[in-house]
């Protein structure tokens, strides 16, 4: 592997607590943390994603030193591995500092195409973010998170990837269902790879701190590395900033409800500012046609997550990085026009959407009424999302819709 061209450019532009401890703590004015993750005496590959190692540029593995950087046991000399600090709102409500309390960095690579790609490991022991946890990570939710991510890139949803998955050769004790009854289970890490994991939750940590600059310093870099296409200067190109983040989200929701996923936690500390999908946790992938539906245990009774919510949601979150990137932009304007303007954006790649999905040529007034029709009839007779798409396929295949669709509907 290409383990010497992995780079560190964040830790390079932004000031970072560099003490390596890992006592869980609030972290003023910096954007991270040197941190060591931990050494598993026993770690074994479950598999490794090659295809993806070569497509950023890693490569295939080839030394012990390559196998044990999967399990975070190798760290290359050129690097200081690290976790970032942001901030989020939580179920509507402010949490303040957050941070990655299971991830570490190992930096970025750049391919031959110049795509960038950020690798960090989950699970690989405890951060100052970790908030009194432990930062592994287990089996079962190590196996969901690389499945579901790699499943969501190949139905060309934008996401997180996963690299790589070990058994640590530890146990991690953990209540699987909240019930106060927790119990040992097989310990795992993954690496996980995205363009950048950088959130919402970021912009508005340094925001709520009022470090200005620092802000600033962020926006730039965001968008020097991921926004190309903002050529504007000054306060407006934090607007058109804001503006072009408002249209990925919108589109990876509409991706969401492409598919039928429910993502179960949509915090602002889990929003991408590039519109990518992460942090895999209470998702599920929708059965039942159920706009109430939510995988999310700790999201009941409100259900403020629930799959027919989730662009609202989004719109909710969207405000509150307005809020964080206002004092750049010092305008109210510009921030609510975009906010207005995300509706619209949003229904419109909606209904363009399952326009598609029902084999229309042209998305016209009139299928509005009709999708309406369609949405409620779902719901009403409990119709599966995937299935009822699927026979659409095999329509002129049977003599009767009761013959194609005898099979689809979930009983009470």
């Amino acid at each position: 592997m290409n383990l010497d061209k992995i780079i560190q450019p964040f830790t390079k532009e932004f000031p970072g607590d560099l003490s390596y401890n890992t006592y869980q703590r609030q972290t003023p004015g910096v954007l991270f943390s040197l941190v060591n993750p931990v050494t598993f005496e026993n770690p074994e590959l479950i598999i490794f994603n090659e295809k993806l190692s070569e497509e950023i540029g890693l490569g295939k593995t080839e030394s012990d030193d390559d196998k044990a950087f999967l399990h975070s046991n190798y760290i290359p000399p050129q690097i200081k591995t690290y976790a970032t600090a942001y901030a989020g709102h939580q179920f509507g409500n402010w949490a303040g500092q957050l941070g990655d309390g299971r991830a570490i960095y190992a930096g970025e690579i750049i391919n031959e195409k110049g795509q960038r790609t950020e690798i960090q490991w989950k699970g690989a022991g405890a951060t100052p973010y970790s908030r009194s946890a432990d930062g592994r990570a287990v089996l079962r939710s190590t196996v969901r998170e690389y499945l579901m991510s790699e499943a969501m890139h190949f139905l060309n949803v934008p996401t997180s990837r996963g690299l790589s998955m070990s058994f640590t050769g530890e146990n991690v004790v953990r209540d699987i269902m909240y019930s106060g009854n927790p119990k040992a289970e097989k310990g795992a890490v993954m690496i996980r790879t995205a363009e950048s994991f950088l959130r919402f939750g970021h912009f508005e940590l340094v925001s709520a701190r009022k470090e200005y600059d620092l802000l600033k310093k962020l926006a730039d870099f965001t968008i020097k590395y991921y926004f190309p296409e903002i050529t504007s200067e000054g306060k407006e190109k934090y607007a058109e900033f804001f503006n072009e983040v408002s249209k990925r989200t919108a589109e990876m929701i509409v991706g969401w409800y492409r598919v039928g996923f429910t993502h179960g936690v949509m915090n602002t500390d889990n929003m991408s500012v590039l519109g990518l999908t992460i942090d895999y946790g209470p998702f599920s992938m929708l059965d039942e046609y159920d706009l109430n539906f939510t995988p999310n245990t700790t999201d009941l009774p409100g259900r403020r997550y629930a799959f027919g919510q989730q662009g609202k949601i989004a719109q909710w979150n969207l405000w509150q990085l307005a809020n964080a990137l206002f004092p750049l932009i010092e305008d109210s304007e510009p921030l609510q026009k975009t906010l207005d303007e995300f509706s619209n954006y949003f229904w419109l790649k909606h209904d363009e959407m399952l326009c598609k999905k029902f084999g229309f040529d042209d998305l016209k007034e009139s299928d509005e009424e009709f999708f309406n029709k369609w949405q409620r009839m779902m719901q009403e007779l409990k119709i599966d999302y995937t299935l009822f798409f699927t026979k659409l396929e095999y329509l002129d295949k049977y003599e009767s819709s009761k013959e194609l669709f005898g099979d689809i509907f979930y009983k009470i």
